[in-house]
């Protein structure tokens, strides 16, 4: 058997531990403001990370953007001054300039290294100040570039309400009864407590019950109260205990035993089928930050299949953080988001929807197709809609037909990047990719491997943490027509003739859903049309060879 057949067998995962050579993950910063319009980013780190932000986000002081720096000095790292009453300090000018509805604290290498307790100082100063505080330790330290979202969503992730509590008192909007709230019904376990001193608690905070449903002796009535809110908790008097219906709803503890069998019945492969999904009340969460345009988009191909899509994270305004819990099943659109997926696993109790990314329109189409399967329902024209998007291509797929692709590892979208490309005609000789999450990707490892199968290519090397010395020796044997890079190895390359693209630029594009696939070839395109024109140039001067051209300028 051929070294080619074993390759083409089976994936295979290499490890060379180098160091990370990525964008700084304190950028999400640029995203992320513009996402959660009523939010504000405070990053704590000294003058380098300033200046990082000023040169890469490209935003002058008088724009007056929702973020700011909080530097720290020499003072502040020899632990002469103290931190919390310098973060109070701003974080009240914060609020009288700009009124936010939540304040971001990003942590980066700095505080890391001088171990400031921002988890510690939050709490406090949000009582303090009346205003939520997220903290996000979105270092260079331990996280790759499009890391930094990971950690903001997924603190975020923790701030989103349960649909047994009070919306507004979850996500702290309202701090003018912050010693009521603090007796609040948090949990249904709680709500079985009959002592009459809970039960005067109960009368004088703010909850969703009135005071004579508050008081409720039994759990029977403790149901039946809640049907005003929430229809799935209504109580059936003369039904069997153990029955759900289509036209009577169980309540909460028959769902919790059926949505027991649908966990029971994973398979090995980790997806989730339920059996009978229109007896089950479930909501849909999306979470990755997108832009507007591209999450309607999502949007309104899942409307076409019959899914609603209950909410997003992170949501436009942080006050519209979805409803999390039991009954919800969440989904990813960035394979970036691992400790996020983790996260609302674990600690929100959610379920996840493990499906190849929506990159291109074959990720797109697997994408949806998953989330049908869950919801029990048939997916409907994805076939002629990937075909015709397709046809809409040919322009750009004859240019990338039997060329060769080379990633070098940035931004944690190459897998998705790889597997398009391959399915546009493209040979990839490897992929690097600074962290993979195997199980948080498992399913757009599965398709790139199907994908490879069904162009009768070899499957590409996958090397987490690829050391760059180690690398550019492949790249001098394997003389790729594209090698996909961070900004730092770019010019480097270039000047040895070999060609290149920067990976930053598809983490900023819009690349997600299928009208969106031409931006992706746009990109990979543009530096092969580039050596088109110059090899035409370099023929007006009597050379065929484009290095005779590149050394005149």
């Amino acid at each position: 058997m051929t070294t080619i057949l074993e390759e083409k067998e089976k994936l295979t995962f290499e490890c060379e531990t180098g160091n990370y050579h990525t964008f700084c993950p304190i950028s999400c910063v640029s995203w992320l403001y513009q996402k959660i319009e009523d939010s504000f980013f405070l990053v704590i780190g000294t003058k380098t990370c300033g200046y990082f932000l000023q040169n890469a986000l490209g935003v002058m002081i008088f724009a007056e953007p929702r973020y700011a720096m909080a530097e720290l000095e020499e003072s502040d790292i020899s632990a002469k001054l103290n931190d919390y009453k310098e973060l109070k300090r701003l974080c009240f000018q914060i609020k009288e300039d700009r009124n936010p509805s939540v304040i971001v604290w990003i942590g980066t290498c700095t505080t890391e290294i001088i171990k400031m307790d921002l988890e510690g100082m939050a709490p406090q100063l949000e009582r303090e100040l009346g205003i939520p505080i997220v903290v996000a330790r979105a270092n260079g330290l331990d996280y790759a570039f499009t890391q930094g979202e990971d950690t903001v969503l997924a603190a975020m992730a923790q701030r989103c309400p349960s649909s047994s509590i009070n919306v507004e008192e979850k996500i702290g909007i309202n701090y003018s009864n912050q010693n009521n709230a603090s007796n609040l019904l948090t949990t249904h376990e709680e709500n079985f407590n009959t002592s009459e001193n809970q039960n005067n608690k109960l009368a004088n905070s703010k909850t969703f019950f009135s005071p004579k449903k508050a008081v409720a002796q039994n759990p029977f009535e403790f149901f039946k109260s809640l049907e005003e809110f929430f229809p799935s908790f209504a109580v059936q008097k003369n039904k069997p205990k153990n029955t759900l219906s289509k036209e009577n709803s169980a309540p909460f503890f028959e769902v919790q035993k059926n949505l027991l069998q649908i966990e029971a019945s994973l398979n090995l492969k980790g997806e989730t089928f339920v059996q009978n999904p229109e007896f089950v009340n479930t909501n849909l969460v999306l979470f990755g930050s997108l832009p507007n345009t591209v999450a309607t988009q999502l949007k309104l191909e899942l409307n076409r299949q019959g899914i609603e899509i209950s909410g997003w994270l992170p949501s436009t305004r942080y006050s519209d953080l979805p409803i999390l819990d039991t009954n919800t099943y969440v989904c990813g659109v960035n394979p970036f988001l691992s400790r996020t997926a983790t996260t609302l696993m674990r600690r929100r109790k959610c379920k996840l929807i493990s499906a190849p990314f929506p990159i291109g329109p074959d990720g797109t189409k697997a994408w949806i197709e998953k989330i049908c399967s869950i919801y029990g329902k048939k997916p409907i024209g994805l076939e002629e809609r990937e075909t015709k998007i397709w046809e809409g291509l040919e322009d750009s797929l004859k240019l990338v037909r039997g060329k060769s692709v080379f990633f070098m590892g940035d931004n944690l979208l190459e897998i998705s990047l790889a597997r398009f490309l391959i399915r546009c005609g493209m040979i990839v000789y490897e992929i690097g990719i600074p962290y993979l999450d195997q199980r948080f990707q498992a399913a757009e490892l599965a398709l790139l491997e199907k994908t490879c199968f069904e162009m009768n290519v070899p499957i590409p090397r996958i090397v987490e943490k690829p050391d760059n010395y180690y690398q550019i020796s492949r790249i001098r044997e394997l003389q790729p027509d594209l090698v996909i890079t961070g900004m730092a190895h770019a010019n480097p390359l270039e000047a040895r003739n070999i060609t290149t693209k920067w990976s930053v630029e598809f983490t900023f594009a819009q690349i997600h859903g299928f009208t969106n696939a031409r931006e992706i070839l746009d990109l990979v395109t543009r530096p092969l049309r580039r050596n088109q024109n110059i090899n035409s140039f370099s023929e007006s001067f009597g050379s065929m060879s484009s290095t005779f051209v590149q050394n005149q300028f």
